[in-house]
């Protein structure tokens, strides 16, 4: 097994040298930092993160607090977690996941939050450590999101570009700003064609969306096009237009948002927005890096969003 000391003889350096690369990297010169992770690449060369951990004062641990209350088996969070991961991992930190019960128990350096919700606000301020929010939220923590606006906005264009002459828009139950900025750019899609808006809101589930179109199958007319704040919720329009026997996509026309998982498995297949998840983990991964390590990191950072083409608008 490669040593401090191997690592300093290739580099031709000095071990202190090597010890302040790893351990203080801010006070190196870039050309001697490249010259010392090149002779780590080569030896393969793993520092000890105990004893870094020790001399830095720091425990190498971030915790990712979930605080909706949902399965973290589900794709969209197991992508989130990877791309987390990821991301601590090229720089010797772990992942903890926790819940709001036991945010408290044990250390950490700093914390990843999504779910966030107005209730939360109080004892997230109070945090000692630093903190980045997974999710847009209107209450002035830095967060990493989708343009979720733009998102709703972008796929509504192109709905009308295929023809379809009504837009509902069905949206998730929440205050929370992520569902309100896709509300924003239905509404803004809709003044912008001088169509007159149709919105319903719903609990995140594919039942319920389901039992609505169901239900109130007569007032939805040929030729429109149900905009779902989730993909989960057009799956359940997916299935009430299956039922009472409307074709998809020439007659009706769905949209999601996500493009994790649900959209491809859905017959047919959902077009979507989708959120490159995996890629928004890491960059909160990033970020909390950067604020631990006191860089300029204040902000947030807004993903573009892209449209997935799936059967549920004509071609």
């Amino acid at each position: 097994m490669a040593t401090l000391m191997d690592v300093a003889k290739l580099a031709n350096v000095s071990k202190m040298t090597v010890s302040r690369v790893i351990n203080h990297p801010e006070q190196v010169t870039d050309e001697l930092k490249q010259l010392v992770y090149q002779a780590m690449n080569e030896l393969d060369y793993r520092p000890n993160i105990i004893a870094k951990a020790l001399v830095s004062n720091s425990t190498r641990i971030i915790k990712l607090c979930i605080l909706e209350d949902i399965d973290v088996v589900e794709p969209y969070y197991m992508n989130l977690m990877v791309g987390i991961a990821k991301a601590l991992d090229a720089h010797q930190y772990s992942l903890q996941l926790v819940t709001r019960r036991n945010i408290d128990i044990g250390n950490c350096d700093g914390y990843i939050i999504t779910g966030l919700r107005q209730p939360d606000v109080e004892w997230i301020q109070k945090l000692t450590k630093p903190c980045v929010v997974f999710g847009e939220n209107r209450y002035g923590f830095d967060y990493v999101d989708t343009n979720n606006k733009k998102g709703i906005q972008l796929i509504a264009q192109l709905a009308l570009a295929k023809g379809y002459q009504h837009l509902v828009y069905l949206g998730m139950d929440t205050q929370e700003s992520f569902e309100k900025s896709r509300e924003a750019g239905y509404l803004q899609q809709m003044q912008d064609s001088k169509l007159i808006p149709e919105m319903y809101r719903f609990k995140n589930h594919s039942r319920l969306t389901e039992d609505f179109v169901d239900e109130h199958w007569a007032q939805f007319n040929r030729n429109t096009v149900f905009v779902c704040a989730t993909d989960r919720l057009a799956i359940g329009v997916e299935r009430a237009i299956a039922k009472r026997g409307g074709n998809i996509p020439q007659e009706y026309g769905i949209t999601g948002f996500d493009g994790v998982f649900l959209n491809q498995v859905a017959s047919p297949k959902i077009t979507t927005i989708k959120q490159a998840v995996i890629e928004m983990g890491s960059a909160c991964g990033e970020k909390v890096l950067d604020k631990i390590s006191q860089k300029d990191s204040q902000g947030s950072l807004i993903f573009e969003p892209q449209i997935e083409i799936g059967g549920t608008l004509r071609v």
